[in-house]
């Protein structure tokens, strides 16, 4: 009776166990074990009807950052799907698997797991070609932004788009969190002759949207008229950022390790163009920001003495392994983002170039490039910087431009 007993408990505790683990049991929790509170459009896409992708063969454009809740690929997701064919996969700058630095071009090649092909957008064309598109029926994106004007992803967007337009097929985004909530927007609105990959649209340093609303600004404000579909998120909420998703956080580019990267990256992305290190090279690129011809202690405390809000500044030293400055000793500041609600992004950004620029003006320099005017979007502030105009008569310039573009984007917000 006892042998009975003890056989029927085991078997229970047998059953237990394997329900427990069974994938329609598993809760979605973020890398610490919280429950996520918000579903991404991968996850919407799923658990939702797909009768409309019978028999169509799917291209998808991700990287790592195109993930579940559980840390599973978007790709292997849809390929291990039994009703959907995926057929193509379309990489971004740092390639599908992140595996290339910025700036590197990166080649088209065949994905070691899944055997499909991946077509690089980001070598010998940033935008599909009808070669790339020919066993597509249906373009996916699927990327993780950042918040910021002067990040790629959302244009690879973009030019897939035209080109999903030019080949007659629908063009669905996967949706996701601004990183930096979707409340402030900040900065000069991109002069159109300064456009380029790192801007190139007419809309603000931080624009406050998230990128499917993006695509749908782009879509009609810009007139690339494409037949898209934005897989919305559940949950989500506009001031949120994303550590209130609970979603785990994958680095979206090389360079941007944290969530913190990305609150201070619309201020010190703006220091890639000058002679001064925006971090790259160290264990925390645009937090720490230097160079040889710096006094850490002098740039801290004038920075500090502003008291812009939401930030405090460290006095540190470092020595970039790559990038600007690379091996040698440079001073400067950290950036610790003490209230992300008040931080202002593009003021703190402006403030600290123009400090180093007064404080130092035998060494400071923009880089003769062109690239401050790429990324603040006009050739005007690097003009006024070198004149003496203080940062506030700069905000008070593009404030107006601003203002147009709010009232433009209230018309795509989804959430």
């Amino acid at each position: 009776m006892k042998k009975t007993a003890s056989l029927i408990l085991a078997s229970i505790l047998i059953m237990s166990t394997l329900t427990a683990a069974s994938p329609a049991n598993q809760e979605r929790t973020d890398t610490k074990g919280k429950k996520a509170t918000v579903k991404t459009g991968i996850e919407t896409l799923l658990s939702g009807n797909l009768s409309w992708l019978k028999g169509k063969r799917v291209g998808l454009i991700t990287n790592p950052t195109g993930i579940d809740a559980n840390m599973k690929s978007s790709v292997d997701l849809l390929f291990e799907h039994p009703n959907i064919k995926l057929t193509a996969l379309y990489g971004p700058e740092h390639g599908v698997r992140g595996d290339a630095q910025a700036g590197e071009g990166v080649e088209s090649y065949t994905d070691e797991k899944t055997g499909l092909p991946v077509y690089s957008l980001y070598g010998k064309t940033r935008k599909p070609t009808p070669d790339m598109l020919k066993n597509v029926d249906v373009l996916l994106f699927d990327i993780q932004d950042v918040g910021a004007r002067y990040y790629t992803y959302i244009y690879t967007m973009a030019y897939a788009m035209e080109a999903a337009k030019e080949n007659n097929i629908p063009f669905v985004v996967l949706d996701r969190p601004n990183p930096i909530g979707g409340l402030k927007v900040e900065g000069p609105v991109l002069e159109p002759e300064h456009a380029s990959f790192v801007g190139l649209y007419p809309i603000p340093l931080r624009h406050g949207m998230t990128t499917g609303e993006l695509a749908k600004f782009f879509n009609k404000e810009f007139h690339i008229n494409a037949d898209v579909t934005v897989i919305k998120m559940k949950n989500w909420k506009r001031s949120m950022t994303f550590d209130d998703t609970k979603l785990p956080f994958v680095l979206p580019s090389p360079n941007m390790p944290t969530v913190d990267s990305t609150f201070v990256y619309p201020a010190t992305g703006l220091i890639e163009g000058t002679n001064v290190s925006e971090g790259r090279g160290t264990t925390k690129p645009f937090e720490l920001i230097g160079a040889p011809y710096i006094n850490s202690n002098e740039l801290a405390d004038y920075l500090n003495q502003l008291k812009l809000k939401g930030v405090k500044f460290r006095p540190v030293s470092f020595t970039p392994t790559f990038s600007k400055h690379a091996g040698k000793l440079s001073h400067g500041v950290q950036l610790y983002v003490t209230d992300r609600s008040s931080f202002e992004a593009v003021k703190t950004g402006l403030s600290i170039i123009k400090a180093i620029h007064d404080l130092y003006p035998k060494d400071f320099q923009f880089l003769q490039t062109g690239s401050f005017d790429k990324l603040i979007g006009n050739g005007w502030i690097k003009e006024e910087i070198n004149q003496g105009t203080s940062v506030k008569h700069i905000m008070k310039r593009y404030h107006h431009d601003l203002k147009s573009f709010e009232k433009k984007r209230k018309k795509y917000l989804i959430y």
